[in-house]
């Protein structure tokens, strides 16, 4: 059993829970995964640590309220305990070598994944700047935690309710054109959203990174459905990943195969839970 240790609501649908587990937290970096499971009827969920202490053997995960499992993880409270709690997996991110400029741009709660990254970074020298991208103002999270490790941090807003309106991608290309001379670029967040940061980097030749979390099962490589095309090859993002070379992916197949039980999800949305006696989201 693993006990929250510590709970705070980043807005409404975003939650941050540092659990107690020391053996992860020694062993954790920026970049690598959990899966958990709430009991032994719940399903496996696979979440990108946010942070860890070693010296407090705590793990921090960052998590949106969107499903059957998220919404029951939510419902707990500090003290509590879930049944597993598994890893690390995956392969952490690799510092680029020689790198002394990077920028990291995170879209929603991808800044969850984009944060450890850009913390690795810094600790390291490296200078980086943020950028992070989200709907409104009243979705903003880890705005502090940002900037603490950050040259400068940049937000942008759809409906420019904060920071600078657009997206991320205008804010990259308003640096690229300014001069700024980027050794890597992280991106994290919605598939469409790394896709077209990866369209701006590529004609200067920038090294991008993408982070994909596709449709996960086992975590291990056994079960296939994480699979990913990248440079025309097959790769499993839990064992191969979850980085990959952003200019290499083909971002269209990871949309296609994404959305393939969009309609299963649909209905489980709509389904009135004859447990709980209202709708729920599965």
């Amino acid at each position: 059993m693993y006990k929250i240790l510590k709970k705070k609501e980043l807005n409404a649908q975003v939650t941050l829970m540092e659990l107690e587990a020391p053996l992860i937290a020694k062993k954790a970096l920026a970049g690598q995964f959990i899966i958990f499971r709430i009991d032994e009827f719940g399903e496996r969920i696979p979440l990108t640590i946010a942070d860890y202490d070693r010296e407090k053997g705590t793990v921090t995960i960052i998590f949106q309220k969107v499903g059957r499992s998220t919404i029951m993880l939510g419902n707990l409270n500090e003290g509590d305990s879930i049944l597993d709690l598994v890893g690390p997996l995956g392969v952490p991110t690799e510092i680029p070598e020689g790198a002394k400029k990077v920028a990291v741009i995170g879209g929603g709660v991808g800044c969850a994944i984009a944060y450890p990254q850009a913390k690795a970074l810094y600790n390291v020298g490296v200078e980086v700047d943020v950028i992070a991208g989200f709907r409104s103002r009243d979705i903003v999270i880890l705005e502090d935690e940002m900037r603490a490790v950050s040259k400068n941090l940049y937000i942008t807003t759809d409906d420019g309710t904060y920071g600078m309106k657009g997206f991320v991608t205008n804010k990259l290309q308003e640096l690229i054109d300014a001069g700024n001379k980027y050794d890597c670029v992280i991106a994290i967040g919605p598939v469409p959203m790394m896709k077209f940061v990866c369209a701006v980097t590529k004609p200067y030749g920038i090294k991008t990174i993408v982070s994909l979390n596709p449709i996960m099962i086992d975590g291990t490589g056994m079960c296939g459905g994480c699979r990913v095309r990248v440079g025309g090859q097959i790769k499993y993002a839990c064992v191969d990943g979850p980085d990959f070379d952003g200019h290499e992916v083909d971002f269209d197949e990871l949309m296609h195969r994404n959305s393939a039980y969009k309609e299963q999800e649909q209905h489980d949305r709509e389904h009135i839970c004859r447990l709980t006696g209202g709708a729920v989201n599965a």
